[in-house]
């Protein structure tokens, strides 16, 4: 079993930070919103994305799999009540000259493996897909 540890305190009313190993991360929580720092459903959408992007570095190596650059655009739905996300969106997009089935292969290996995604996905819908950059 693996451990993680991330500790998080109360700044101001405007702000708070979340800290593990050596980084930390400001976090929105003022009830009104703040610009410049990441709400915790854009926190949660952060960490999938995260996972997904070291999704595709831990898989590449082990499929021999050649890509030049990869993104991940998403989005949530919130319900008002009770508040809860209803279904979360994905886009994987990646830069590569591989065919069509080897990019369907790296697509089924990032969500097998991952472990955000495969946690998430057991609460919410996750809907999406990987696509060639244009």
């Amino acid at each position: 079993m693996t451990e993680y540890r991330v500790s998080a305190r109360r700044i101001d009313s405007h702000g708070s930070l979340a800290m593990a190993k050596e980084a930390e991360i400001t976090l929105d929580t003022d009830m009104a919103g703040r610009r410049d720092a990441m709400n915790p459903v854009e926190l949660l959408l952060s960490a999938l994305a995260a996972c997904m992007l070291k999704g595709i570095e831990r898989v590449t190596p082990l499929l021999a799999f050649q890509f030049d650059s990869a993104e991940v655009q998403l989005e949530a739905i919130r319900q008002d009540a009770p508040p809860k996300l209803t279904l979360i969106r994905y886009q994987i997009i990646v830069e590569s000259a591989e065919t069509d089935a080897r990019l369907d292969l790296l697509h089924r290996n990032i969500l097998k493996y991952g472990t955000i995604s495969n946690t998430l996905s057991t609460a919410v819908p996750l809907e999406g897909n990987l696509t060639r950059r244009a």
